[in-house]
């Protein structure tokens, strides 16, 4: 555990199989190292995998089911002190979301990694990070409200669901009803990416979870991501995390 001003990080690992009803007085994040974890609130209830990012708001009711197996998981548990010292207002991130933005968890690997570190300039850096993801999430919500186009949900489920396939702009464009060079021209706009960039994120983002599991090697954990091989994998990953995913393997159990 790691105390730091209105800011409290664990990396938790899960005993209970069950865990009833129940609130935290702050608000916090859950993203799950290893393992799965069933979590339910009032509207809705999800299914979490490595991978799975969760944020709270304050006392929001909700329960956990741990399926067998180890399950682990790096919980940010904020303090609304710490929103009002910085003036940061947060009324806005009602109840609870899961929260799919690869960008948004690439931020929280980094505040995880910065916890592992625990150097002089960790404390710094995870207040930094911690902002960044807030204010990320926050456009994220208020854009939510202003209708995108149906093709901006259709493609982004696309993406998701086949971003180790060989993907092509005709079969996108034909899949979502867009025409190619509408969909070509407005992507950006909704993504804050290319085409490209957007996909290697998709794949570096599997990839971290899959790096948990020490029985898979780099090179199987390449091509399950839908990489060429192991040096491109290599690259993509440190140029998004700003080290190679061996040396993340290391901080991931320390």
């Amino acid at each position: 555990m790691i105390c730091l001003d209105g800011i409290t990080l664990t990396d938790t690992v899960y005993t209970h199989d069950t865990v009833d009803w129940h609130y935290h007085e702050h608000a916090y994040f859950t993203f799950i190292l290893e393992g799965n974890v069933i979590e339910g609130n009032k509207k809705e209830v999800y299914t979490c995998s490595p991978g799975s990012l969760l944020f709270h708001n304050w006392q929001e009711p909700h329960y956990n089911i741990k399926p067998k197996g180890f399950t682990r998981g790096f919980h940010i548990e904020i303090e609304k002190t710490w929103f009002d010292h910085l003036s940061f207002n947060a009324d806005g991130l009602q109840g609870s979301l899961k929260l799919s933005n690869p960008d948004l968890k690439f931020l929280i690997y980094k505040i995880f990694m910065e916890a592992k570190i625990e150097d002089c300039n960790s404390q710094l850096s995870i207040q930094t990070l911690l902002l960044q993801t807030l204010s990320r999430m926050f456009g994220d919500h208020v854009s939510s409200y202003h209708k995108n186009p149906l093709w901006v949900k259709k493609i982004n489920e696309i993406l998701n669901d086949q971003f180790a396939d060989k993907l092509t702009l005709h079969y996108l464009a034909k899949t979502a009803g867009i025409h190619p060079v509408h969909l070509s021209r407005d992507f950006p706009k909704y993504f804050n990416c290319s085409f490209g960039a957007y996909i290697r994120k998709l794949k570096v983002e599997k990839s971290l979870s899959l790096i948990a599991d020490k029985n898979k090697d780099l090179t199987q954990i390449a091509f399950d991501c839908g990489f060429s091989d192991q040096s491109h994998f290599i690259r993509c990953f440190k140029h998004i995390n700003g080290l190679n995913p061996s040396q993340y393997r290391k901080i991931l159990f320390r």
